[in-house]
């Protein structure tokens, strides 16, 4: 049996509702409509069964699956609610107060049991970042930072902390996903001319002394971002600063690190100077790719030995996005750019489509790896709010534009396991849409005055690299870098320079035509036997074309000199002088 297709959730001032995911967009009978602007989140369990939201009042459970209420909680200041992998616990989170005498701050994270609906535990947790503890995806452990430690919890018993990993000032952890055994990285910010570290561990191996399965360390870290891939061999580190001391950048600095469960650490060496905008591991967990640089940004897919595996030049864009099935990737320019996406093959590095997504402040792969959401939310953006539906070959297949004097929020799939949606072969015919297609408003440049009658020039700000493989294999079509076609023209040119030598010296050797049937612009590339003659033929056409040049400059607008323009006067004398010499008068 083929699996339902994922709902799409909305909230907004609308109030919040579900919508039947592709090909019918029809409002879900899953969940009854709530209306009113009080609903402050909402998430789904993991494998999308369960269903959770707060209405201003109270915590909702449903399951989608028989759409039955399955608990209600009293917890209307919640805002962060999420489900444990295994559906076994809901943890909500409210901003956190402290009590009236102010004696001892009152346990805003709660963890509730989903099966009976009982509080298993309450925590004080007063940040919002990282407030939720992280679970292993077969539960057996949940861990929590408190106060320089790693608290680990085993088989969801809360009241006995079974594990600690303790080093001084820890400021964030991961743990890996997948299966045992488990690992976590660790990072530890620098302090008095010590450098950050990342460590990775193995659970529960944390008190030997060399217990780190890796550790790596650098300067130039006020944070950090650790990505594991899917399948808890290595872990990218994004480390960045807030501020960029040479001045070069108002993101700051940031580099990326590389770290192996087996020991290996490496920096990742970036061909271009600038922001890091976004890493993503394939789900392969054999590649990834960065997006970085100055604009226009480079993208490059990287192997395991930090080492390019194909370079997809420059463009506006500053997020990437693999598929579900990491078979497709997209790479888009949002937030201050113009929403412009790219959608490649990544098997074949074959660009599919390149469609444009205005004002997107969210983007989301369907689960089925087939259609993509992108959408305008407040409170990034007020005006033109709504969302879309996109095929990844380019065609919208549903549009919902929000009323003027309304507002979304927020925006999202119903989540699905992996595995139960099969990967499918790709397609690079756009398929149909019953949605007319909108042809993206195209600014045009500024011109000045003093050019806004004259031609315009094909110049660029930037000159865009195009996509190119990296290493390129015997035979091997693709676009040649900068450096080759360089090369290619020099080899060209000395080759036909031989060939030209090579005539010079034996004229007699090249096959002469007839005078009836030759054309003129024939009699004009022929030499004439005479070296002196060809000499003075060689600097005319020199001439020539110098002034050809200063003619084009002066048609798109440029001031020319005095002497530049004496030398265009010259042209008819000098047409007239290689006419003479080529006909030998």
């Amino acid at each position: 049996m083929a699996p339902s297709t994922p709902l799409l959730t909305v909230r907004g001032s609308e109030g919040l509702y579900m919508v039947n995911g592709p090909p019918h967009f029809t409002e879900s009978t899953v969940f009854p409509r709530e209306s009113g602007k009080n609903c402050k989140a909402y998430t789904f369990s993991k494998d999308g069964t369960l269903f959770a939201w707060g209405n201003g009042e109270k915590i909702n459970v449903i399951s989608v699956t028989n759409k039955g209420l399955l608990h209600s909680f009293d917890l209307p200041k919640a805002v962060c609610l999420e489900f444990s992998p295994k559906n076994t616990v809901l943890a909500t989170w409210q901003p956190y107060t402290t009590s009236k005498d102010d004696t001892a701050g009152i346990p805003n994270l709660q963890l509730y049991d989903v099966k009976t609906g009982t509080c298993l535990k309450s925590f004080i947790q007063k940040k919002m970042q990282n407030w939720c503890p992280s679970w292993s995806e077969d539960e057996t452990l949940c861990a929590r930072n408190v106060n320089n430690e790693v608290h680990f919890f085993e088989n969801n018993n809360f009241n006995t902390i079974a594990n600690k990993l303790h080093l001084k000032k820890i400021n964030d952890f991961v743990l890996s996903p997948g299966p045992q055994p488990y690992k976590v990285a660790v990072y530890v910010p620098g302090s008095k001319g010590a450098p950050s570290f990342v460590r990775l561990y193995q659970y529960p191996n944390f008190d030997e002394p060399h217990a780190a399965l890796a550790n790596k360390s650098f300067f130039k870290a006020d944070k950090v971002t650790m990505l594991w891939n899917k399948k808890a061999t290595a872990v990218l580190v994004i480390a960045s600063t807030d501020v960029d001391k040479t001045g070069a950048s108002y993101y700051g600095e940031q580099t990326l690190h590389y770290i192996a469960t087996n020991g290996e650490s490496a920096v990742v060496q970036l061909p271009k100077n600038g922001p890091i905008y976004d890493v993503v591991w394939n789900s392969s967990s054999t590649e990834f790719c960065a997006v970085y640089g100055f604009m226009p940004a480079k993208a490059t897919v990287f192997n395991l030995k930090c080492d390019p595996v194909f370079d997809f030049g420059t463009g506006p864009r500053n997020a990437a996005y693999y598929s579900p099935h990491g078979h497709i990737l997209v790479l888009a320019g949002f937030g201050n750019l113009r929403g412009q996406m790219e959608v490649w093959d990544v098997k074949k590095y074959k660009l599919i489509s390149k469609p444009v997504a205005s004002d997107s402040t969210y983007f989301a792969w369907c689960p089925d790896g087939e259609h993509i959401l992108t959408a305008t939310c407040a409170p990034r953006l007020r005006v033109n709010n709504g969302y879309k539906i996109w095929h990844y070959t380019g065609s919208v297949l549903h549009k919902y534009d929000v009323p003027s004097n309304a507002e979304l929020w927020q925006v999202s799939w119903q989540p699905f396991l992996d595995g139960i949606f099969p990967e499918k072969a790709i397609t690079y015919q756009v398929v149909p849409s019953d949605v007319p297609s909108e042809e993206p408003k195209v600014a045009t440049a500024y011109r000045p005055p003093a050019l806004r009658n004259k031609p315009v020039t094909n110049s660029k700000l930037h000159e865009e690299e195009p996509p190119q493989n990296m290493k390129p294999q015997p035979g091997n079509d693709k676009p040649l870098s900068k450096t080759a076609l360089k090369n290619q023209r020099k080899h060209e040119a000395k080759k036909a320079a031989k060939q030209e030598a090579r005539i010079d010296k034996s004229p007699d050797m090249a096959p002469v035509p007839t005078p009836q049937s030759t054309p003129r612009n024939t009699i004009s590339q022929s030499t004439s036997g005479d070296p002196e003659t060809d000499k003075k033929i060689k600097n005319l056409k020199k001439k020539l074309k110098a002034i050809e040049q200063l003619k084009e400059q002066a048609a798109a607008g440029k001031q020319l000199e005095k002497n530049q323009l004496e030398k265009i006067q010259k042209e008819k004398a000098l047409l007239q002088e290689l006419e003479d010499l080529e006909l030998g008068i």
